[in-house]
């Protein structure tokens, strides 16, 4: 048993990398629960002596200790934030924006389309992507009964929009978390650097998509005339949980713009929200509503790729990037921009971009933070707007598939792809001619 551990401490990168690997494989096939991949690859991490299990070691900080690598801002941040959204969800008060934001529209299939994208683009900038979604979906299938067509258009619309709203804060996507977390980066700075350009990415997307199922969106006066008139009298169940909600949300966001100026830490912002609002709810029911699975899964993941990172692995994937580019920002940004956007629509971009987020700080010590700058935003752009490419490209684009299919409208892998696809390129170009004039030229 010594000389094997002694083999395997002798070769940790290979066996961290390995780990990380056949963890990714799993995770792609789906065919086990990510988070039990996730916890199993954890679990061999330890019991490999990876990582290490006690907190001192031979009288001081251990740093290889394996809570080191767990990064509790990213945990807490996700937490807090589900647990507001939760509550302030059962008041109605999203399905109500919705809701007046289609009475606008007159009941016009393509003004509806359109609205439906900016409403979910702009609640994923704050909301996570599915949650996003599975709000804003039961809205859409009435609306597409009332008007007599297929709402797969606007279910494809609104996935789109969900991947590209999230990209534009830190708190929108959890790649977003994880880099802001990583790279120090504020809720102001992901706002100043990333909202303009994904406000324009959707805006060219959308119309596109409007462009191209223009025939389908196609209904009656009468029909029209009937949206345009929806009782929203009744969609607020609890107007107090609405107004604490609301209340809260403001003041969580505002920590989160003043972070530069309080310090204070967005998970903690997040936490004092969550803390408040359940003094007025009974935690125990809330907590179940928490999707633990995520959390458990960011946790094994950041114990994996803390084995390869403790080992070396990760200086190395650092030293060999900047080696096959030759040390140049412009082919290192382009790199991880494309690399990103492709492989996040293929694979899941929270082990990707978890496993990218520790790359780009080792390139920060070896190349400084004016170099890598551009970089943090290459891949949050990549990792976020490359989830639109495929029908498993990102959670939120999952439950929109299931949820349709269960309602009788299916949308197959291949009939979605043609449109993520040429979305996803669409961004990738805007994205590149934007890190190119911004940060390059």
């Amino acid at each position: 048993m010594e000389s094997f551990m002694s083999l395997v401490h002798a070769n940790a990168i290979a066996v961290s990398a390995a780990i990380l690997i056949v963890a990714y494989i799993f995770i792609a096939t789906e065919k086990i629960p990510k988070v039990t991949i996730a916890l199993l690859g954890a679990v061999v991490t330890l019991f490999l002596g990876l990582l290490g299990q006690e907190q001192m070691a031979n009288g001081a900080l251990n740093p290889g200790y394996f809570i080191n690598f767990i990064d509790f801002n990213v945990i807490f941040l996700l937490v807090s934030m589900m647990i507001i959204v939760s509550i302030a969800t059962k008041s109605g008060m999203f399905n109500w924006m919705a809701n007046e934001m289609l009475k606008m529209t007159k009941g016009k299939p393509k003004l509806i389309m359109f609205s439906l994208a900016i409403f979910t683009a702009v609640v994923s900038a704050f909301l996570d992507n599915v949650t996003t979604v599975i709000l804003i979906m039961p809205v859409t299938f009435v609306i597409a009964r009332e008007l007599d067509i297929n709402p797969v258009p606007f279910l494809i619309a609104e996935i789109i929009a969900s991947n590209t709203g999230g990209t534009a804060t830190l708190i929108g996507d959890p790649p977003n978390i994880i880099i802001g977390s990583a790279a120090g980066l504020s809720f102001m700075a992901f706002v100043k650097e990333l909202t303009g350009i994904v406000a324009a990415i959707l805006i060219v997307n959308v119309l596109v998509l409007t462009f191209i199922f223009r025939k389908q969106l196609v209904s009656t006066a009468e029909k029209m005339a009937k949206v345009s008139e929806i009782d929203n009298s009744k969609t607020i169940t609890d107007k107090w949980l609405m107004i604490r909600s609301a209340v809260v949300l403001i003041f969580v966001i505002a920590g989160f713009v003043l972070h530069d100026v309080t310090h204070i830490q967005t998970s903690v912002t997040a936490m004092a929200g969550a803390a408040f609002l359940l003094l007025f709810e009974k935690p125990t029911k809330i907590l179940a509503e928490v999707e633990w699975n995520t959390i458990f899964f960011f946790i094994g993941l950041f114990i994996i790729i803390g084995g390869l990172d403790y080992a070396g692995g990760i200086k190395l994937m650092s030293e060999w990037l900047l080696n096959v580019t030759n040390g140049s920002q412009e082919a290192t940004s382009m790199i991880i921009l494309w690399a990103s956007g492709i492989l996040s629509g293929v694979i899941d971009n929270i082990p990707y971009t978890a496993t990218m987020a520790p790359m780009l700080v080792e390139i920060q010590k070896l190349m400084g933070a004016s170099y890598t700058h551009p970089l943090w935003w290459c891949l949050s752009l990549g990792a976020c707007l490359g989830g639109n490419m495929t029908i498993i490209g990102a959670a939120a684009n999952v439950i929109v598939s299931e949820t349709a299919a269960r309602d009788g409208h299916p949308i197959k892998f291949m009939y979605y792809l043609k449109y993520g696809v040429l979305t996803t390129f669409i961004a990738l170009v805007m994205s590149s001619v934007y890190i190119w004039l911004r940060f390059l030229h």
